[in-house]
């Protein structure tokens, strides 16, 4: 299989799934949190377009990815979306192309990379909160 040559709203699609099991197992190995009302509540604040979205501004701006990677994402972030809001659409974009990278890089086997940017993630996340 040859991502490259495949849709990326098929890779942002795989990848949205990859990141929600990721994030999901931090929240429960990681965090401790066991109840499904409690997971659900903090896995909001890893698990939206809007969170995405300002990683992957924070990692475009510390040079956090590579220039493939980027080229990825912007890849993911060119798709349609179907929201009438200008700023919600923007958000979706910028979140399908994270979730792009991610199903790119799963199909690639590179796993490490994955790991990297959801530890990267995790941090830019939770940095963000301490702040607010």
């Amino acid at each position: 299989m040859r991502p490259e040559l495949l849709n990326a709203l098929t890779l942002a699609y795989l990848g949205d799934a990859l990141f929600e099991v990721y994030i999901r197992e931090y929240l429960i190995l990681e965090k401790g949190i066991t109840k499904p009302n409690d997971l659900q509540k903090a896995s909001v604040s890893y698990v939206s377009a809007v969170a995405q979205a300002y990683f992957m501004k924070v990692a475009r701006e510390s040079g956090f990815l590579t220039p493939e990677e980027l080229a990825i994402y912007k890849r993911g972030r060119n798709t349609k979306a179907h929201n009438k809001s200008h700023s919600r659409t923007l958000t979706h974009n910028q979140s399908s192309g994270f979730e792009a990278l991610i199903g790119h890089l799963y199909l690639i086997g590179n796993q490490q990379r994955i790991d990297e940017i959801v530890t990267y993630y995790k941090q830019v996340i939770e940095s963000k909160e301490e702040q607010e």
